[in-house]
């Protein structure tokens, strides 16, 4: 269903639940067009109030946080609307999930032990205990995170926009649209639609006026 976002935009929340397996998921699409510039949104997290901030994280949004070294891709987490917390409680169970599926029971104790320091550090950042950033870099522009002040600055929260490089185009698709003159290309093929008709009806006059002569 659409849903509006104070001082942002509309999104559409799809939930699906299926009676028979008990499968759910929600996913949040964007509901504008992709924005002329990139956003990098950048939130500290010191206080309760900032985990609690509401998220829109697109698709084509990554998520890093440099003080643990942490890069998560754009489409590692599918688009949803949620809170700082929920964003990272969701990238720390993939992050687990993952790591117990490729390194399986015979890893060695060193990759387990770097992995569970790696998550507890982010149990640590999600309980304020570790102070951190979290950045979202989206090249859409589409993703949003709630300012505590708005519609005044917000001093732990960072806006940065920027022009998308070939590579990003490229990857979303717009190097190849065609967005230039597209209302005049249509006014001029109905114009020669026009011109087509008014002659093919100019000859089928002269045609009957040299039939009756």
């Amino acid at each position: 269903k659409p849903t509006d976002i104070p001082f942002f935009q509309t999104v559409i929340i799809m939930s699906l639940a299926c009676d028979r397996c008990g499968y759910k998921s929600n996913e949040v699409k964007s509901g504008g067009a992709i924005r002329d510039q990139g956003c990098r949104l950048s939130v500290k997290l010191e206080k309760d109030l900032d985990l609690a901030r509401d998220v829109l994280k697109t698709d084509t949004c990554a998520l890093s946080i440099p003080e643990i070294d942490l890069e998560v891709g754009g489409n590692a987490l599918c688009g949803r609307f949620t809170t700082i917390e929920g964003l990272l409680t969701a990238t720390k169970e993939q992050l687990d999930a993952q790591s117990s599926f490729f390194m399986g029971d015979s890893a060695e104790s060193e990759e387990k032990s770097a992995v569970m320091t790696f998550l507890e550090k982010l149990d640590d950042i999600i309980a304020l205990r570790l102070p951190a950033t979290i950045i979202l870099d989206d090249p859409t522009g589409c993703s949003y995170v709630q300012s505590l002040t708005a519609p005044m600055d917000d001093p732990r929260l960072t806006k940065e926009f920027y022009t998308r490089t070939y590579e990003q185009n490229d990857d979303l698709g717009i190097n190849d649209m065609k967005v230039e003159n597209y209302g005049e290309l249509d006014v001029l093929k109905e114009d020669e639609e026009e011109e087509e008709e008014d002659e093919k009806k100019k000859e089928e006059q002269e045609g009957k006026e040299a039939k009756a002569e």
